[in-house]
């Protein structure tokens, strides 16, 4: 996956446009809200959702590819970026008070999601925040092409994605307290002035003591 993100990067820069996900907004309110220092973004790309925070909060974004982090560093030079997998546990010593995820939970496979979500909460300080998103069930691609495991189909030849239910969210996020879960829309402005429109699920919960 490290080299498909970083071909990508490569050839077109800012996919996805300049202006943050209206996710990242919200999750900033709840962060306020719980009076949140210190946020953690694995998968932070380019720094497009990292820019909503870093004026407010101390900020890292983790990112695996090096492309994404040149542009990011120049995009958002208030908020530090480390190279690496969201997958590994590389910052064996360091918490935060919050970490916001951005579709990136519904790119891997079970064992992979699972994983994800450990190396999170690892680095989550006692009572901290998760902010996760990904692809909702209720999305037209849901049941698109092959199945590759429950829930997870390669709609798009050579690229899959897990597609959730709310109650199989609140079941990957169980060791949690959930304070609201909840749908939207998440409308992406291509760097090409191509737009898509998808739905989303997100959650949000707080690290049992």
């Amino acid at each position: 996956m490290g080299d498909y993100w970083e071909q990508r990067f490569s050839s077109e820069g800012m996919i996805w446009g300049k202006s943050p996900s209206r996710t990242a907004y919200h999750a900033l309110e709840i962060f306020r809200e719980h009076h949140v220092q210190s946020v953690l973004v694995p998968g932070s790309g380019y720094g497009r959702n990292t820019k909503a925070f870093s004026s407010i909060f101390d900020v890292e974004g983790l990112e695996i590819s090096t492309e994404a982090l040149a542009i990011a560093e120049e995009w958002d030079p208030d908020s530090r970026f480390i190279q690496g997998s969201c997958l590994e546990p590389i910052l064996p010593n360091k918490t935060y008070d919050a970490v916001y995820c951005f579709d990136v939970l519904h790119l891997f496979l079970a064992k992979e999601r699972k994983q994800l979500i450990e190396n999170c909460l690892h680095h989550l300080n006692p009572s901290g925040l998760v902010y996760f998103t990904c692809f909702s069930d209720q999305d037209k691609n849901y049941g698109v092409g092959p199945k590759i495991e429950e829930g997870t189909y390669e709609y798009i030849e050579g690229k899959y994605a897990h597609f959730f239910s709310e109650k199989d969210l609140l079941q990957h996020f169980s060791q949690l307290q959930i304070l609201e879960t909840g749908s939207c829309k998440e409308i992406l402005n291509y760097n090409d002035h191509s737009t898509k429109e998808y739905n989303l699920r997100y959650i949000v919960g707080r690290k049992i003591q």
